[in-house]
């Protein structure tokens, strides 16, 4: 597989947000800094008034709604990063494969396979579809306050091609994992439309950008570092020290690959593996989780106690000894997660490590 590319240069910049700064860059500190996935989405009151007026697509790429969707959650719960409010799948409709949001889910306009390949747009005109994106990360940063991180984010590689192969992520994943030369054709030119994307983020304002593969933990060891490791690194190396990654369900024989890619700046950690052990593995950069995202449904004192129950570990650690926690979920916030309990979850972490 052989990825073209040009190679940035980039310098340390510093974070708008001290706490993900120190956790970036892996400094000692008493409070983590906290963000979560899917902040600003379909459980929070401020995301479902927005819906009522306008689409989910519209809410993305009209700059202003995607900032002031952004923001709500940062308002409202105070989180110290603010993500770019936006979507995977939009490299894939900027490639000409269409895109259209139903109750049901994300519905292409047609499925990737042999015959359909030539269909793919150019990565000059796919990359013109994107701009939307740095248009809205600009508003959200005017729109943020200043001591708020922002960072963008991108679907990774894998993910994108089972999804336009499949349409959706199917667990089996057997159309995606069937034809080796199409896995590498697809992977080669959405590599380089990433790229662009990436920068687009990078100059809208983004601090650092997440790759979200949430199709990866759907491999075995020796795949995965044939059609994640290999393109991750690729990105890793196009942008220094600029890119986190997230793997749904990874092994942590697979994590401990991603943690040899020295160019990443940090990596996102679901509740399966124990953070303890990423500690003392996680030398690039932060480490974000990882605390069970369905958890936040129990109620009252027993949600309380659930999580005061999962922070003891990490309340028996010297700062020294987690250097880089970023507090945040396993994967993304659940719709009809309660609202109060988002709000507990925050107050709770800067209360016990004050």
């Amino acid at each position: 597989m052989i990825f073209s590319l040009e190679l940035k240069n980039w310098s340390k910049e510093l974070m708008s947000n001290l706490l993900f700064q120190n956790a970036v860059f892996r400094k000692p500190q008493k409070i983590p800094p906290i963000w979560m996935m899917r902040q600003a989405g379909r459980y929070h009151k401020h995301y479902q008034k927005l819906r009522e007026k306008y689409s989910f697509l519209e809410m993305c790429k009209i700059p202003e709604l995607a900032a002031e969707v952004a923001f709500g959650p940062i308002e409202e719960f105070d989180f110290d990063v603010a993500i770019l409010f936006s979507d995977i799948l939009f490299p894939l409709e900027a490639l000409g494969m269409g895109l259209e949001y139903t109750d049901q889910g994300p519905n292409l306009g047609w499925h990737l396979n042999r015959e359909t390949f030539f269909k793919l747009k150019p990565i000059d005109l796919a990359t013109e579809k994107l701009l939307f994106q740095k248009e809205a990360l600009q508003c959200t940063r005017q729109k943020l306050p200043p001591n708020k991180s922002l960072i963008g984010f991108i679907g990774g590689p894998w993910t994108l091609f089972t999804y336009a192969t499949l349409g959706k992520h199917d667990g089996a994943l057997v159309l995606a994992k069937k034809d080796i030369s199409l896995q590498d054709d697809f992977i080669n030119i959405i590599i380089n439309l990433l790229i662009k994307n990436i920068q687009l983020q990078l100059d809208g304002g983004a601090e650092i950008v997440m790759i979200f593969d949430t199709a990866a933990g759907e491999l075995s060891l020796e795949e995965f570092e044939r059609l994640v490791l290999y393109p991750i690194q690729t990105l890793a190396n196009a942008f220094p020290k600029k890119l986190g990654y997230y793997s749904k369900g990874t092994s942590e024989s697979a994590i401990d690959k991603i943690l040899e890619i020295k160019n990443l700046v940090g990596i996102g950690i679901d509740h399966r593996i124990p953070m303890k052990n990423i500690f003392q593995k996680n030398t690039i950069g932060f480490s974000q989780g990882n605390f069970d995202q369905a958890l936040l449904f129990r109620e009252g004192k027993d949600f309380l106690k659930t999580l005061e129950n999962y922070l003891q570990p990490f309340l028996e650690l010297k700062p020294e000894e987690r250097l880089g926690w970023v507090a945040g979920l396993g994967h993304g916030v659940l719709p009809k997660t309660p609202e109060t309990n988002v709000k507990i979850y925050v107050e709770t972490i800067r209360r016990v490590f004050s």
